[in-house]
Order: structure tokens, then sequence, then C-alpha cells
């Protein structure tokens, strides 16, 4: 601080004597004294008259002229008025409490302290260049504050403006403001105090003061480079930091829209948008690296928010977050609004676990320990996707150009990011990471999108059907087209969708599309680039996470290096599933998700039902014909987010599916409707049959002192679904038709599709309104077994056996195997391998357990399925198209499961495997007692001459005691043993009377006497018509010679029949 001398008595160095025109004029002054009261009490009476109401800062002039004040009395005189000296002091005080700057470097003691600010910046390059003048006016406060701005050091010209020495932290703080941006908001704050003050005289003034700082707020933004040592847009990011972090807020807000308007009046030298940008620049700097859970984060979502509600902000906002190239994926994340999307608890770096702040050495936290954290995690996730959500809203809303670049940036992100859902993808992750935008930014830009849609997302919304799928396929508009029809998603016309289009329809697309329209198909779309390989990455891990933890298991009882690193691996991949469960499972986000499905499931009904109304209506069965269907318009993406979803749910967040049994009706209706042929693609069918599964009660085997998980309201749902009867046959119906998919890997993946079948028919035979509709489809089959078109359930029935047959089989060739490679293996003879040969061993062994699992899993189910069919179904499986089949079939697995050949599937630890032949013995001996009253069906065994024989069921009964089924069980099966035994005895002598047959008496197939001889009329060959029936179940062509053959096509062979009839009636009677 510079010195002050006591040097007021010089009236030489008082600035009013300037005003005279010689120095001795200014001392006669000085020498009267009468005059200096006289002018002392004048101003007084001036200043006191100009307002009652005046507050004490006011009277700074009159309080200031004091007897100690010579020299301004001395002067006074020069001034036209008395008025005018005390108006222009005034002025001075104010100037110097609003600016905290002065001219005066007199003695603090000699100056009066009412109205003057405790510290200020003496500004002694402006004195010298106002020749020494230590007052501030009107004329010389742009200098002054001009001057000020551009001090460097600030400490070395604060001086004290009172006598009083306590030490002023914040007096000094204020005055000594070295950053200018802060510094004039200050001015501006107190700028504004004083027009609330001052007499009305002086209002013009303050007003002036108060446009200073908006005026040299804007030029210090314009023209950042002659502030030296300053970074004024981070002041100005700052300012708004600690704005939304305190209580002045507003007043911020106010003097930067003041600032804002000065800056689009004066854009020569620099831009709106080019001010800006480097704010947002910052801004994107800071946010990047910063957590979810950190709570300066949401402070900068204040500020962005903020930026999103201010008209002119909003606009240059979006134009500076388009990409540089809007072709790649990952730039959309390198913008500012792509580093707040990429915020998450997931790994900032894929595989990188290390400073990861979430879930670190998961297997020493407790169960408890680890929810708390989640619950934390989900709490900052429902703010930040609150914030996200605002931001958005703001920016659609605030004006037609935000909204279209908003919207433009949406669109040309998702276009860039289809890669995503591409299988190459997944299996290249370096190249991913390196393409497109990451599974955070598409989880938060979902969460955000799914609160936009919030406002129709309801089931019987009128809103919904105003949606219009015809957007999707537009193609080759121009910018202009885009903005004028709203139209901002790109490539959507190269999607598949839900059925083809007819040829004979006609497009007719709208003029312009709803937001609506735009938001749910923007939705659809990040959901499907997003969540979907999220949830894909879970299971994933949940399945690596189960083999890690066994080997590691295994490893623990030798210890050592190999021990240690497993468990690291472990703890690794735990917590990258943690954080993935946590950041997919936030209640708020799969409550809207589901709102939105559920929606979009009622909205696609209606569409199949050709509804292009503005009011829901009813489901009928049957359904109409498909004609004119916008079903052709929507891509398949809409079915399989839904699917995919409730699967999730299923898997990772079941609680959610019991709170929501209104959606689940819905779900079901889609399901029932879509399972027919509303959709082509028969890979998604077949998923339908998985989302059925999931929203379906499920009870499954618990470990000990497990809770059962809740089902009351999905059994509810499920139990009186009023299309009951509909879905069982539409089940069936995707069963049968994803035998033939077209697809070159159909035969491998059909068993796929139908897994999750299996289980919902066991609970659909448990409900009675499932059980009689699939009675009555039996009932149909059995009285329509030779209609030109098999019955469903008759190929249903054909397909079922084809698969127990062909699983159990292949289950059993895999257990053989294992057990010869796990003999190998124990007695040695794999020590004395290459380490190459032995690897190969070990990996086959592994290849073989997986396989054989799959296979013994499958077969469980098929043959679980026929042994709860046949406990009232019985007519179809004893009719002669079947009957040799399934007998056939069952003789088979229990020749393996209890006869001679047991031995080899002996492996050792079944439950590795899934292999459960006490079940497998039970439920084939079940089938056995379901159809053992029906006379012909007996009949039917002894003629399995491949498996059969009377040794094979007294080994069946034996077993039956071995695993303790119970008494009435082993009972009943003994006596039917008995039976089929004495009907073998009867068969056999037939057998003996028949071997001499004529050659075209038998079937050119079975090479078994025909009873029924039928003609094929394309290859004119003559078969037994249960031969044939047999084979058209399976494949509709003429076995001969490949052409297409119905059973109405075939014609009996009269003549050929009643010779073998006569042959049958002379040869009984010479026998």
């Amino acid at each position: 601080m510079t010195d002050q001398g006591n040097n007021n008595q010089n009236i030489s160095q008082n600035p009013f004597a300037a005003l005279f025109s010689s120095l001795a004029d200014a001392k006669q002054f000085a020498s009267g004294q009468k005059q200096r009261r006289q002018a002392e009490q004048q101003c007084k009476v001036l200043v006191i008259n100009s307002g009652e109401s005046q507050s004490e800062s006011d009277n700074s002039v009159s309080d200031s002229i004091d007897d100690n004040d010579d020299s301004v009395a001395e002067i006074s005189r020069s001034f036209r008025s008395r008025q005018e000296l005390c108006e222009q002091l005034n002025v001075n005080h104010m100037i110097q409490r609003i600016f905290l700057i002065t001219l005066d470097n007199s003695d603090p003691s000699l100056r009066g302290s009412n109205g003057i600010p405790p510290r200020c910046v003496y500004l002694e390059e402006v004195a010298a260049d106002l020749d020494g003048q230590d007052w501030l006016n009107m004329d010389t406060i742009e200098q002054a504050l001009f001057s000020r701005l551009l001090l460097q050091e600030l400490g070395n010209h604060l001086i004290y403006m009172t006598s009083c020495s306590v030490v002023n932290l914040s007096a000094d703080r204020d005055a000594g403001e070295k950053r200018a941006i802060p510094y004039l908001y200050a001015c501006y704050r107190r700028a504004k105090e004083e027009i609330t003050k001052v007499p009305e005289k002086l209002l013009s003034y303050a007003v002036h003061c108060k446009n200073l700082t908006v005026s040299n707020a804007r030029t210090v933004l314009l023209t950042p480079e002659i502030y030296i040592s300053q970074n004024v847009y981070e002041q100005l990011l700052d300012l708004l930091l600690e704005a939304v972090r305190g209580a002045q807020f507003e007043e911020v807000m106010e003097f930067l829209e003041e600032v804002i308007a000065s800056l689009l009046a004066d854009q020569e030298v620099r831009t709106f948008g080019e001010v800006m940008a480097p704010v947002f620049d910052i801004f994107q700097g800071r946010v990047k690296d910063l957590d979810l859970c950190q709570l300066l984060l949401y402070s900068y979502l204040e500020i962005l928010l903020y930026f999103s509600r201010q008209k002119d902000i909003s606009k240059v906002l979006m134009e500076h977050i388009q990409p540089k190239d809007p072709n790649s994926g990952i730039q959309y994340q390198k913008t500012l609004l792509g580093a707040i999307l990429n915020i998450s608890c997931l790994l900032k770096t894929p595989g990188v676990v290390e400073n990861h702040g979430f879930f670190l050495n998961p297997s020493r936290s407790s169960p408890q320990e680890m929810k708390v954290q989640e619950s934390n995690i989900h709490q900052f996730m429902g703010q930040f996707h609150d914030k996200l959500y605002q931001i958005l809203k703001n920016l659609l809303q605030q004006s037609s150009e935000t909204r279209h670049l908003l919207l433009s940036w949406l669109g040309g992100c998702l276009q860039a990011n289809m890669g995503r859902a591409k299988i190459w993808a997944n299996q290249m992750p370096e190249i991913f990471f390196q393409m497109f935008a990451s599974d955070a930014f598409f989880l938060n830009l979902g969460a955000a999108l799914l609160k936009l849609c919030q406002p129709f997302s309801r089931p019987y919304s009128p809103k919904l059907l105003t949606f219009n799928p015809t957007y999707c396929l537009l193609k080759e508009l121009s910018e202009e087209e885009r903005r004028n029809r709203n139209v901002h998603a790109r490539g959507l016309d190269k999607e598949t969708c839900l059925i083809p289009v007819p040829p004979q329809q006609t497009v007719e697309f709208a003029q312009s599309y709803s937001l609506l329209t735009e938001n749910l198909i923007l939705t659809q779309l990040t959901l499907y680039l997003g969540f979907h390989r999220l949830h894909d990455q879970m299971v994933k891990m949940n399945q690596s996470l189960h083999r890690l933890q066994g080997t590691w298991r295994d490893t623990q009882l030798s210890g050592g290096a190999a021990a240690a690193e497993l468990r690291e691996q472990f703890e690794r991949l735990m917590t990258v599933y943690l954080s993935t469960k946590a950041a997919t499972t936030q209640l708020a986000m799969l409550q809207s998700c589901l709102n939105l499905q559920a929606s979009c499931a009622a909205l696609l009904v209606q569409l199949s039902l050709g509804n292009q109304g503005s009011e829901h209506i009813p489901l009928i069965f049957p359904l109409p014909a498909l004609e004119n269907s916008l079903l052709c318009f929507v891509p398949e993406f809409f079915a399989e987010n839904m699917g995919d979803f409730f699967i999730f749910l299923r898997r990772f967040a079941d609680k959610v599916l019991e709170s929501s049994a209104e959606s689940l009706e819905h779900v079901l209706t889609f399901i029932t409707v879509l399972f027919t042929h509303r959709m082509k693609n028969p890979h998604l069918r077949a998923k339908l049959a998985e989302v059925l599964e999931a929203v379906m009660p499920h009870m499954e085997t618990l470990s000990p002192g497990a809770v059962q998980p809740i089902m009351f309201q999905r059994q509810r749902v499920f139990n009186t679904y009023r299309h009951a009867p509909q879905l069982a046959e539409a089940l069936i119906t995707v069963f049968v038709d994803i035998e033939f998919t077209g697809d070159p890997h159909q035969f491998e993946q059909k068993f796929n599709y139908r897994r999750p079948m299996y289980a919902i028919l066991k609970y659909m035979w448990g409900e009675e309104s499932y059980r009689e509709s699939i009675k009555r489809l039996a009932d149909y089959a059995s009285e329509n077994l030779e209609a030109m078109n098999p019955p469903l359930f008759l190929r249903f029935l054909n397909l079922l056996m084809n698969d127990a047959i062909f699983l159990l089989d292949e289950a059993i060739q895999y257990l053989s195997k294992i057990k010869i490679l796990q003999l190998e293996r124990d007695r040695g003879e794999w020590d004395s391998l290459a380490p190459d040969a032995r690897r190969e061993k070990e990996s086959s062994l592994q290849m073989f357990g997986q396989l054989g699992r799959f296979h013994n899993i499958m077969s469980n189910e098929t043959i679980g399925t026929l042994a709860f069919l046949t406990s009232e179904i019985k007519g179809l499986f004893v009719h002669p198209f079947l009957a040799e089949r399934i007998i056939s079939m069952l003789n088979y697995f229990l020749q393996h499961l209890v006869g001679p050949k047991m031995g080899a599937l002996k492996v050792k630890d079944f439950s590795e495997f899934d292999f459960k032949p006490q079940q497998l013995v039970s439920d084939i001996c079940t089938i056995y007692l379901n159809l053992g009253d029906e006379e012909n069906f007996c009949a039917t065994v002894p003629k399995d001459g491949r498996s059969y024989s009377p040794t094979l069921f007294c080994q069946t009964v034996r077993v039956l005691k071995k695993i303790n089924k119970p008494g009435d069980m082993i009972v009943s099966f003994s006596l039917l043993a008995d039976k089929i035994k004495s009907l073998a005895d009867r068969h056999q002598q037939e057998e003996e009377t028949f071997s001499d047959a004529p050659d075209e008496f038998l079937d050119p197939i079975m090479s078994t006497l025909m009873l029924d001889p039928v003609l094929l009329p394309s290859s004119n060959v003559t078969v037994d018509r249960t031969t044939i029936a047999r084979h058209l179940l399976s494949d509709q062509t003429d076995p001969f010679n490949r052409s297409p053959l119905t059973m109405d096509q075939i014609r009996p062979n009269e003549e050929l029949r009643q010779q073998i009839m006569k042959w049958l009636a002379d040869h009984k009677q010479k026998v």
C-alpha cells in the first residue's frame, strides 16, 4: 500500500483548487472563515432538503464536510452552486462504494467515515492523467474502471479509506478482487443496491454505474487477450458455479442476462457463439472426469440446466455440440453433452478396475455393504437422470431451432452408432471402444429419453394412436425437409420390419410427424443400441463368474499362485458385474421402461388389428386378416426391445414384474397376437416364448432357508387372462413353426427356442383354463387325423417325440464318451501324454460335458412333458399313427437306463451333467401307466422288436423299487408288465404265422404286413396308411420321389386290401 502524507493543509494539493484561475485566488478564498461556515451550513441544508427519506449513506457529503475538512469549504465558492458541489461529492462517494476505487490518496483520518468503503484501489495513473484530480464522476469512471481491470498487482494499490485500523479481511478481499468477471459482478450487485437507496437525482448515475459493469463484462469477454494472466471464461463458469451452490443464483442470472443482451448487440469482434465456446470447452473438461456420486457434478448440471433454459445460450450450445465428424459414433461422446452422458458407475475404461470408485474387493464386503452401496448409486442415478431429462426437455421446448438441432444430434448419433448392434462389434472390443460411444452414454441417454416418453406411456393413452410408423421408411431427405417434416432419425429404411410390405400396398407418408412419433422411435432405437448390449454382457459375466468360482474352489485345495490368480480374476470380474448390475437396475429407470414397453405392446396390438383411428378397439378372436397393416413399417427392434427388457427383469430385477400387474396383461395380449403370423421372423416369434416364460409365475427349487419370491400378482394375471385358450394355441403353433425357420442352423436352434416352452406348457397344464384349451386341440386332432393339413396338435406331438428321441439319444452318446475320458484320466493315462495332447483331452472332456448337460436338460423336459400330457390325452397317443413311435422310444430309453447298457452311463457326479436317470425312469413308467389302460397301446408294445423284452420290464420294476418309488406305482407297473408279456406271446405266434406273407403284401418302408394299403398318386407306390401318415407329419412329400403330398391325395388300394384280407383269412384257417 502507498504511503499517505498528511498534506491536505496544502491547498495546492486539493483537486478543487484546479477550478480557480490561480493558486492565489484559491488561498484568498481560504482566508475567510465566515464564508467557510456559511458554505458548510448551506451544503448541509441542501443535502437535508434533497429528501427526507435519505439513508445514512445519502448524507455522506454533509457528514464528511466537518471542521477538519477545511479545503472543501474554502473552495466551494468556485462551483456555480453549492448544490453542484454536494451532488459531485455524493457521486464520488457512490462510485467509490460501487467500484471500490478512488483517486483520493489523502490521509484517511482527515476524511469523514460515513458512506465511504473501508478499502479502495488507488488509481494513481488515472489521477496523474487527470492532473491530480482526486474525485470520480461520470466523465472519468469509464477510464478509471478500465484502468482498474487492467491492474496487475492490486495489493500494491489498496489504501485505507477511513481511519479505522481494525483488520477487515472481507473489505480487503472485495477491493482487491483480481478476477475481472467476479469483480464486475460484485460491482453490479453494489450498483443495484445503490439504485434502491440513492435519492432520485442520483438514480441515473447509479443506473449508469450498473450499466458500466455490464458493458465492461462484455468487453472483457470479447477481448480476453488484453487481461493478462486471466482466464475470463473460467471466471464466468466459476461465477455460475458459486451461484448454483449459494444463495445468489437469481442475481447472477440477472447479471448474465444483461451481459448476454449486450454481447448479442455487439458481435463485430466475436460472435456470441465464439464467446461461449471456450466456456463450454472448460465446462466439458471439468465434468468429464467427475464420478456419478460426486456432489460437484450436480452443481455443474445445474449450470447446464441454466444453459438449456436460456434461449440464446441454448442455441449456441446446440451448435457447439455438433460433432466434427457426424459419421463417427465416438465423436458424439467427445462433445459436451456426450461427456455428461458418459458419466456412470460403469468402468470408465473397459477392463480397467484400478481407480474405479465402486464395489472394489467385493469378496471382502458383506452383502449388506454391497446393497447399501448399490442403493447409494441408485439414489444418485435418480438425480442424474432427472437432470438429464430436464436438460433435454428444455432444449426441445426452448425454440424450434434448438429442437431441430437436438433431434438432429440424436438422429445422427444413433445412425453413427448403429454398429453397436452388430455381432462383430462384441467380438472385437478394442475396435468397438475406438469407434462407438460407450455403454454408459447409451444407458443414460435411454433413461432421459424414457422420461420424455412418460406422458404417453400408458397402454390406453389416445396419444399412442397418433404414432405413425411410416416415418421409418423415409429416406434421402434434405436438411430442410427433415426440419419441416420433423424427421431426424436416419437409416431406418434399412431396418427389417415386423412383416414385409405387401407388393400392392401403397405408403402414404405424412407431411409432418409428431414429436411423439420421433420420441418413441428415437427412444426405442437408443434402447436397442444400449440396453440390449448391457444385458448380454451381464448374462455372459454371470456365466463366467460361475465358472471362475468353481475353478477357484478346485484350485484352492492345491493352493499356490494359480489359486491367487483365479481369486484376482474373480474379484475384478465381480467388480465389473456389480457395477453393471447397479447401473442397469435403478428402479425409476426400470419403471419408466416398463411403462413404455407395456404401452408399445398395446400399440402394436392395435396396429395388428388394423386400427388407424383415435380410439382403442377391443381384441376379438379370430383376428382379422392383415390388410394394409402398419406393422409392415414397424422395425423389429420394437419387439426385440420388449422381449429383451422382460427377460432382463426376470433375471435381474424380478420384483419389478410382481409390482406391474396391469402391464403384464398387455404383454400377454401382445404375445398372444404376435405369436401368430403378425411377425414374419421365426426367431423373433420364438423369443416371445422366452418373454412369456419371464413374465409367468415361476416356482423354482430354492436352497434351504431361501425365501420363495412373491408371485401373487403374476399368478392372478396369468390365471385370469381372458385369452388363455388363444395363448395356449399360439404357443403350440410357434413350437411347431420353428421346426423350419429357413436358417442353416435351424436344427440346433430349435432346441434352444423350445427350452422355455416346456416350462410354460407345464405351468399351463396345471391351470384348468389352459389345460382345457390344450385338450380341445387334442380332441380336434383326433377327429381330423387325415385332414389335408395335419392338425396342429398332431404335428406338435410328432415333433415332441422327435425331439425326445434325438435329445436323449445324444445325451446317452455324450455320457458314454465322458465316462471313457474320465476313466482314462483316473487311470493316469493322461500323465504320459504331451502337453498339447493332454490339453486336447481336457478340452474334449469339457466340451462333451457341456453338450451332455444341454441334451440331458432338454431330454428331461421333453419326457416330462409327455408324462403330464398323457395323463389326460390318450386317444392320439394310442392311435396307430403315434403308438408305435412312442413305444419304441420308451423301450429304447429303458434299455439304456435299466438294462445291461446302463453301466456305460455311470459318469462321476450325475448332477454336473444334469443327468437324472431316476427321474427319467419314473417319467417313462408314468407314460406307460397313463396309456396302459388302452388295449391297442398294450398290444403294440410287443411289436417293438428292437428294444422290447419281458426281461426289460422286470429290470424296470427292480429299479423302481431301488429308487423308492411309491408302492402303488410299482404294483401297477408290474401288472402292466404281465399284461404286455401275455400279449407279447400272442404277437409272437402271429409273427410266426405271417412270416411267409408275399412281398407285395409288405409295407415297402417298414417291411410289415399292410392292413390298410393306400396308393401314393405321384410315385404310384402302395404303402400302409399308418406309415405314410406318420411320414407326412414331419415331411409333406412323397418319400419315393419328393413331390408334394398331403393325406387327402392318397387313395385306398382296395383291390390289394381285399387280397391281403383273403390271404389272412385263408392263412388263419390253415393254422
